[in-house]
């Protein structure tokens, strides 16, 4: 007898509720992309970095696990249902940032000038902002 497979959808179901609620995907986005990218400023030149520019200094290891959860937001997009050209576009800003910031040194001073995960939540809040309008926060 064939071991039966299990169900993705109920396993992130459980893990995340309102996976598929575009306000609680707003939030999750912008939280992450946070963390990723200005998680705490820099004294001195009040320049935000975030875990992205900080993992990323861990030779290989920092780049697969930046790009990882780069990949999360573009994983998120696809649950939302946008256009395969707007996940192609996240695609390559995560493969741009993850190629020239594996290379040492200068890749890593490249993440601290390149936000490719600031690039993807503008392209995932276009999106929600013209097809889910009830989203919208008013930034002030």
């Amino acid at each position: 007898m064939a071991p039966s497979t299990p169900d993705t959808d109920a396993m992130f179901d459980a893990l995340i509720p309102n996976r598929r609620d575009p306000a609680a995907l707003r939030k999750r986005v912008e939280t992450l992309e946070i963390i990723l990218e200005r998680s705490f400023v820099i004294p001195g030149i009040n320049r935000p970095v975030g875990l992205d520019a900080i993992v990323g200094l861990v030779p290989v290891v920092g780049d697969v696990i930046t790009a990882a959860m780069g990949a999360y937001l573009i994983w998120e997009a696809r649950n939302l249902g946008m256009p395969k050209w707007k996940i192609w576009r996240m695609i390559g800003n995560l493969g741009f940032d993850t190629a020239v910031g594996a290379i040492p040194i200068a890749g890593d001073a490249f993440d601290f000038l390149f936000r490719s995960n600031s690039r993807n939540l503008r392209i995932i809040k276009k999106h929600l902002d013209k097809h889910h309008p009830g989203t919208m926060i008013i930034d002030q």
